[in-house]
C-alpha cells in the first residue's frame, strides 16, 4: 500500500469516526494539515468517490463477514445441518489440495 492511498484511508477513518461527510476537499485538507509530502489530488478523489454514500463504521463492523450466512438458516432448522456441511467442504477442500504435486517444480 502506498502512502497516498494510506494518507486517504486514514484521513477518510477520521472523517467517519468525527460523524463528517467524507469528500475529497475534506481528505485533501486533514492530508495537508498531516504534512504528508507528495499526495496527488487524484487519490482523495479517488477514495471519496469510492466511498460515497457509505457508512465507514459499518464496513468496519463488517469487515470478513461476507454478508448474511446461509449456514445461519440451515443451523436454525436443524443443529446436525452445520456440522454435515463443514465436514462436506473440508473434504472437497483436501480434494483440491492434492492435485497441488504435478511432478515439476517451479525451478526444475
Amino acid at each position: 500500500m502506498s502512502n497516498a492511498e494510506l494518507a486517504c484511508s486514514y484521513a477518510a477513518l477520521i472523517l467517519a469516526d468525527e460523524g463528517i461527510e467524507v469528500t475529497a476537499d475534506k481528505l485533501q485538507t486533514l492530508i495537508g494539515a498531516a504534512k504528508v509530502p507528495e499526495i496527488e489530488p487524484i487519490w482523495a478523489s479517488i477514495f471519496a468517490k469510492a466511498l460515497e454514500g457509505k457508512d465507514i463504521k459499518e464496513l468496519l463492523t463488517n469487515v470478513g463477514s461476507g454478508g448474511p450466512a446461509a449456514g445461519g438458516a440451515a443451523a436454525a432448522a436443524g443443529g446436525a445441518a452445520a456440522p454435515a456441511e463443514a465436514a462436506a467442504e473440508e473434504k472437497v477442500e483436501e480434494k483440491e489440495e492434492s492435485d497441488d504435486d504435478m511432478g515439476f517444480g517451479l525451478f526444475d
